[in-house]
């Protein structure tokens, strides 16, 4: 009799019983469990964090004092003295890697978290509001857009006073907050018109409540990915100025300055150029590994699978 009962359920309560067993997770959870299933994403994520565990704890590591000179031990090959070899004034190169990390890795990460949300935010007003406002933000924009990124960022560097790395985040800055402001305007012209705005307008919300309560939170899984991977984006282009001497100064230990010295002394000094290449190349690869999985796990139509 049971198993009779078993063999004639229709599809629908099968779906049912399937359903009712599944585990129940919350948005966080799905998001979650996605990356789980992204074994890239998990290393990504690692790589990043592993960089940024070492920028903090960079004082207190017993490491050699990236400064201190030692021309008796100029240029050394990786060996068990010095790692990673050492540079034209016989600093540890590993030890200037590891400090570099303060500078290069919280640069970029901060230089999108500004960028992004002044960006969006010109965005926003942009798509909600229209009119002259929209055409003067997003004209502005394509103006920036119009120039190659570097030529642009060297500009503005040498306009604010020269070489620093001040300014180089604010040129990096400069350049990227127009594809931050494009992308928000995208997504709130097709939310703008949406039945659950105009629901909110009928009930007499406000134009700000409605634009900070329920548009903007509806744009943020784009946002998040693109400032995930912009990230990388702005690490390189801080590298590029300082590779080209408009970003940080010396003594300070930054990735991008580290690779024109040791490009300037030839292949015979392979190590010098190359360390800091390789992490600047393993932080990039780390987040877009990581940007790749979180746009799997904000996507609606993949998570939690």
């Amino acid at each position: 009799m049971v198993a009779l009962t078993a063999a004639t359920r229709s599809p629908s309560d099968a779906a049912l019983s399937l359903n009712a067993d599944r585990p129940h997770r919350s948005p966080l959870g799905d998001i979650a469990h996605t990356l789980r299933q992204r074994p890239l994403a998990i290393v990504g994520i690692g790589i990043v964090l592993v960089w940024l565990i070492l920028g903090v704890l960079a004082p207190v590591l017993p490491i050699a004092d990236p400064n201190v000179q030692n021309l008796t031990a100029r240029l050394k090959p990786p060996s068990s003295a010095h790692l990673l070899g050492t540079d034209e004034l016989g600093r540890d190169i590993f030890s200037r890697i590891i400090w570099g990390a303060r500078v290069s890795v919280p640069a970029g990460i901060a230089v999108i978290l500004v960028t992004g949300v002044v960006g969006c935010a010109l965005g926003a007003i942009a798509g909600y509001f229209g009119g002259p406002v929209e055409a003067v933000i997003m004209r502005a924009a394509d103006v920036i857009l119009s120039f190659p990124s570097i030529i642009l960022a060297m500009t503005i560097t040498a306009v604010r006073g020269g070489p620093g790395l001040g300014n180089a985040l604010i040129a990096v800055g400069f350049v990227l907050w127009p594809e931050y402001a494009r992308l928000m305007r995208g997504q709130v012209l097709a939310i703008r018109e949406s039945e659950f705005v105009t629901a909110a307008k009928a009930m007499g919300a406000g134009e700000r409540r409605v634009l900070f309560r329920h548009i903007l939170p509806s744009t943020d899984a784009p946002i998040v990915v693109k400032a995930t991977l912009d990230v990388g984006a702005a690490i390189v282009l801080t590298a590029g100025l300082s590779f080209i001497g408009l970003g940080a100064v010396p003594p300070t230990a930054e990735w991008g300055a580290m690779i024109k010295q040791g490009a300037d002394k030839g292949l015979q000094y392979w190590w010098y150029a190359l360390v800091p290449g390789v992490a600047i190349m393993s932080v990039v690869m780390g987040l877009n590994f990581f940007g790749d999985g979180l746009r799997d796990a904000l996507d609606p139509r993949r998570r939690g699978r």
